[in-house]
């Protein structure tokens, strides 16, 4: 069996790695073939071109990429065609990956998407393109399934693999060793996320740390962590916090994020993937965001949802306190920040919902994946 797997940047590799393993399970003579990245590799693929090749972010970055994208796209099309697949699984990345999925459709190959572009956020007219393209969708979160089945796309929800991979309960103190911060077993911690990438560590950086100054005004015995992705993005705070903050009591971590997170009582964080953690962590959070002012303008047209961080998506309703543009400054930041640090009960509620969030996101993904396309393929294979 021939099984092809495209995946567009690093978070797919994970995705992909955890999928051709429990399908290696299935069909243990099974080959792959397709893009991939080092976890990918490892588990049997064979990366026709280099991952790096496909991630590419930002509206200019992806203009001037934009023939050797298609150029890569047309021969990974000759290469299928010549040596077809039983079934073709794109990875995220849906501007690349639907085209692909569309015309291997036409030429008999059964196509599966794994993780739903934002259609239910904004421009819901692509599920046109989506249902032309795939015959099954591969859904991380609930409403997106929901969403899917309204409008008529085979759809199967296999829950999210952060949710398999954080345990249902996380140690603080653990977590405070193993970061090495040295603090009092009563210590009261403020973990402050401001992003992954460099746009969002100078438009919501400053954010941050000006709120982190007046908490420690108000409240001196708050210690500060903050970790940095990068070696570049560790320098760049560092430099932001000797400006704004050199008398703050706070610790810059490389990476472990997670840990940073889990060491935490409460967590102030732009909003993204680091939300959902948070709430697996079952971590309080205040989340803000800031983009710049015309793809703010373009974002309250086109974007049709209530809410912006998934703990709300998914809750269906204000669970966390979150804050949009010039809504996201520290007069509003600060008090919802001690709201947690001070409120017990408004604490243990929040950590209830965020117990049955996870749950409902706790599926096994990668072996519910797995079964999906596997009952894809049967009726083929049959």
């Amino acid at each position: 069996m021939h099984i092809a797997l495209v995946a567009g940047e690093l978070s797919g590799d994970l995705l992909g790695s955890g999928l051709i393993a429990a399908l290696t399970e299935r069909y243990p003579q099974a080959r792959f073939s397709g893009v991939g990245g080092p976890a990918m590799i490892a588990r049997g693929l064979r990366s026709r071109v280099p991952l790096e090749r496909l991630a590419v972010m930002g509206l200019v970055e992806v203009l001037r990429h934009l023939p050797e994208l298609i150029a890569i796209r047309r021969q990974l099309y000759r290469d299928f065609i010549a040596d077809p697949p039983q079934v073709f699984i794109g990875i995220d990345s849906p501007d690349f990956n639907l085209g692909l999925e569309r015309r291997l459709r036409v030429r008999g190959i059964p196509t599966v998407h794994y993780v739903s572009p934002s259609v239910w956020a904004w421009r819901p007219w692509r599920v046109r393109k989506i249902a032309r393209s795939i015959d099954l969708m591969l859904t991380l979160l609930p409403f997106e399934a929901r969403f899917y089945r309204q409008r008529g796309v085979a759809v199967r929800h296999v829950g999210h693999p952060l949710a398999d991979e954080i345990p249902e309960r996380s140690d603080a103190a653990a977590a405070r060793r193993a970061l090495g911060l040295d603090l009092a077993a009563d210590a009261r911690l403020v973990a402050l996320l401001p992003g992954s990438r460099m746009g969002e560590i100078d438009r919501i950086g400053p954010l941050l740390l000006e709120t982190a100054v007046w908490l420690h005004a108000r409240r001196p015995e708050l210690r500060f962590v903050v970790p940095a992705a990068t070696a570049r993005l560790h320098e760049a705070l560092a430099s932001l916090q000797a400006e704004r903050a050199p008398h703050l009591p706070l610790t810059l971590v490389r990476e472990r994020s997670r840990e940073a997170m889990a060491a935490a009582d409460v967590v102030l964080l732009a909003s993204g993937t680091a939300t959902l953690e948070a709430m697996l962590l079952k971590r309080p959070m205040v989340a803000a965001y800031r983009v710049a002012p015309a793809t703010a303008w373009l974002a309250r047209r086109l974007v049709k949802i209530p809410h912006f961080t998934l703990p709300n998506l998914l809750a269906g309703r204000s669970v966390i306190p979150e804050f949009f543009q010039e809504a996201a400054t520290v007069a509003n930041l600060g008090p919802a920040v001690l709201h947690w640090l001070d409120n017990a009960p408004a604490r243990a509620e929040l950590e209830a919902t965020f117990v049955g969030l996870h749950a409902e996101l706790r599926r096994d993904a990668s072996q519910k994946a797995a079964e999906a396309v596997a009952e894809l393929l049967e009726p083929k294979r049959g």
